[in-house]
């Protein structure tokens, strides 16, 4: 009776196994012959498109973010870490193991494994449950794609569903791509889109997450320990809790590319004797994760992010063009030069600490091509601001609210939203550059006061108003005389400036700073600088206005630079994944996104004239007619070269400025309180920006040739062209550039 029973068991079985190896053949032959009749149009679509698709890389690629050196690692941006690679630069090791683990048929089968479906099927039906997979390695890539493809939540969730119909899609899929791409393709495909845990997308990715190194050089352990993560990242993380879970899973692994004959048994047994040896990695994203190391680079990489974002080149609003810089997979090289970098926090860490107050920070800025080569600050970038000081606006800290000290992720410098620092008398450059622009020489001169009256009306609230008008003071009695744009420029004599302002008209002033790259940040600067107010903006010269660093960095390149305004521009390249220049439109044509965008802004000779006064800052010119004394003599002595620059001071010391500059880069620094723009810096600190600039062009121009500046023409330092038109002065400069 038991042998009776048994044999009948036996056949039931038979039968079992024999009927579901025919209904696991009619649905391979299914998909080929009647896809339609699952009643999905998008499904034969995908049919159609969907080999073409996948010759090309995944969607989703990291950024990677370097330094002007194109080694050193500023940054990645991704939401998948994914790094391609080629399959010749895989360990054999790995193409092992991932085929011992999950297909061991890979080279025999057409993209559907008819045995190992059947014996999966016969199989999982004895287990009650799945025991085995069925889907091959294409089949995998298949569903991997659809899913790194998809366009939303609803394409992602049906490239993964578990249902018939996705089954027989993938399989069908699966066929046709067999057809289109070599065995090897298909397995770079594999290990460029597998993911292995840790936000690691890909073998290069996660050869560097968990052991530190390229996909070349992983072991026979390693890559039985990668290939094993697949199926179930979390429960075989090595890095988890349950560490005997994922060498038991490496071990079978082994095992597998033993029975598969990649390993011998002898090998297989030593290769599992080896501990697991991790070396983790965190890949850095965004810049909040620059390397402590280089922390200070931080405000760098926040400047460069939202340059991106405001690229139309990366898409059509700022969302779009962060999150292609997140999944596009570029190789940016910026601007950022690391020795000037060290060169310039250092001189700003010696006249100020992280936990002061006070911001002090400097951008370093290349003329002729507006590469942003540093930008140093004494703060930290972090989004940890609970041990932060406390605020020194007294209604803020009243409140309970710390200040931004010593950690901030704010645009002190510029590139950001904040409107900046009123930036005191280097706003007398955009006059006197007006004053050139409309022939008026260096030599125009006045008689300047202690204290003049303007022409300009008088706010009610204005201290120094005179009855109806403003009024305006020199810093010292000393600055009274006669002077001229080489005396007052380099003594920074207010009433002189004033009054050249009301020669040349305040809007013109106005428009010239516009033309040097400044953007008004406020609603109060923006009504002023309308065409309906600029021309009674008489305080406009007095630096009144805020700005940023970065801008009058690059403010002052332009006229080292000759004239020719560059945009600030923080990268040299921007490559796509297939190696190829970022481009953007231009007038109907493509041109290199990185390239530097200039154009002349002011005259060659208008802007060799400004310098010459501007040297006068520093104690010597061109001319030599610099009026005996000037506000920054040391600068000169420090950089030990032809240097030109301006130093502003706000009213009640509230910001303290210098800008500086030599042939080959100029150099923006300020002192002043961001949380609290009334706190006053103070009349003994006043030097501190000056010192740094002068430092930071010394030991950035170390190594570099001495150059200098190109004179002026004698037109517009002794104005020979000027001619008398009744009572008023009319100014005629035969400007060859206009």
């Amino acid at each position: 009776m038991e042998r009776t029973t048994s044999a009948v068991g036996r056949l039931a079985a038979m039968l079992r196994t024999g009927i579901i190896v025919g209904v696991i053949l009619a649905g391979m032959a299914y998909p080929l012959a009647a896809l339609a009749g699952l009643g999905a149009k998008a499904g034969i679509e995908k049919v159609r498109e969907l080999p073409h698709e996948l010759t090309v890389p995944p969607s989703a690629q990291t950024s990677y973010v370097y330094a002007a050196d194109g080694k050193t690692l500023i940054t990645m941006f991704y939401e998948e870490h994914r790094k391609p690679v080629a399959i010749a630069d895989v360990s054999e090791h790995v193409r092992h193991a991932i085929i011992a683990a999950e297909d061991v048929r890979f080279y025999e089968h057409n993209g559907v494994d008819m045995k190992g479906a059947a014996r999966a099927f016969v199989a999982n039906q004895r287990a009650g449950g799945v025991s085995q997979g069925a889907s091959t390695l294409t089949m995998q890539y298949v569903r991997m794609a659809l899913r790194d493809g998809a366009e939303s939540p609803v394409e992602a969730l049906a490239a993964t569903e578990q249902t018939t119909g996705r089954k027989l899609r993938e399989m069908r899929l699966a066929m046709e791509i067999e057809k289109r791409l070599s065995k090897e393709q298909i397995l770079e495909g594999y290990l460029n889109s597998a993911y292995f845990g840790h936000r690691a997308y890909g073998i290069a990715a996660a050869a560097e997450v968990f052991f530190s190194k390229d996909a070349t050089s992983l072991t026979v352990a390693e890559a039985a320990l990668l290939a094993g993560l697949v199926k179930a990242p979390s429960a075989y993380d090595p890095a988890g809790r349950d560490a005997e879970a994922a060498i038991a899973r490496r071990d079978y692994v082994i095992d597998r590319m033993a029975e598969a004959g990649f390993v011998t048994a002898r090998e297989a047994e030593k290769e599992k004797k080896t501990p697991i040896a991790l070396k983790l990695t965190d890949p850095p994203n965004d810049c909040v994760s620059v390397a402590e190391d280089t922390n200070d680079w931080g405000f760098f990489c926040d400047y460069f992010k939202n340059w991106w974002m405001q690229q139309d080149a990366f898409g059509a609003d700022p969302a779009a063009r962060l999150d292609r810089l997140r999944r596009g997979g570029f190789h940016i090289v910026t601007t950022l030069d690391p020795a000037i970098q060290a060169g310039a926090l250092k001189n700003v860490l010696d006249k100020e600490r992280t936990r002061s107050r006070f911001a002090h920070g400097s951008v370093a800025i290349e003329p002729g091509s507006g590469h942003v080569r540093a930008m140093a600050v004494n703060r930290v970038f972090s989004l940890d601001q609970k041990d932060n000081g406390r605020h020194s606006d007294p209604r803020q800290r009243r409140a309970g609210v710390l200040g931004n000290y010593p950690n901030t992720v704010n645009p002190l410098l510029g590139g950001g939203d904040m409107p900046g620092y009123q930036a005191g008398s280097t706003f007398k450059l955009f006059t006197m550059l007006a004053a050139l622009d409309e022939g008026m020489p260096l030599s125009t001169s006045f008689y300047s006061p202690s204290r003049l009256k303007t022409k300009y009306p008088a706010d009610w609230s204005d201290p120094t108003k005179c009855g109806d008008r403003w009024c305006v003071r020199n810093a010292s009695n000393s600055m009274t005389g006669r002077k001229n744009m080489w005396s007052g420029f380099g003594q920074s004599v207010n009433t002189y400036f004033v009054q050249l302002e009301q020669k040349v008209g305040a809007h013109r002033a106005v428009r010239m700073a516009e033309r040097l790259g400044l953007r008004w940040r406020t609603e109060i600067d923006r009504l002023q600088a309308s065409p309906e107010r600029a021309r009674g903006w008489g305080a406009f010269t007095l630096g009144v206005a805020d700005t940023t660093p970065l801008e009058m960095a690059n403010a002052f390149a332009t006229v080292a630079a000759d004239g020719r305004y560059c945009e600030p521009l923080p990268v040299l390249t921007v490559t796509n994944p297939d190696g190829t220049p970022a481009k953007r439109a231009v007038d109907g044509a493509a041109v290199d996104v990185a390239a530097p965008r200039c154009h002349q802004a002011i005259p060659a000779d208008v802007a060799r004239a400004a310098t010459d006064a501007a040297r006068c800052t520093t104690g010597s010119s061109e001319s030599g007619r610099c009026g005996g004394w000037s506000t920054a003599p040391d600068v000169r002595y420090t950089v030990d070269r032809q240097v030109a620059g301006k130093s502003g001071t706000t009213d009640n010391y509230q910001a303290s400025w210098f800008v500086g500059y030599v042939p080959q880069l100029a150099v923006a620094a300020f002192l002043a309180d961001p949380d609290n723009p009334q706190h006053r810096v103070g009349t003994g600190n006043g030097y501190k920006s000056r010192v740094t600039v002068a430092e930071t062009l010394r030991d950035a121009l170390r190594d570099q040739p001495i150059e200098k500046f190109t004179p002026p023409s004698k037109e517009l330092t002794r104005g020979e062209d000027w001619e008398r038109d009744g009572d008023r002065d009319r100014y005629r400069y035969r400007d060859r550039y206009r």
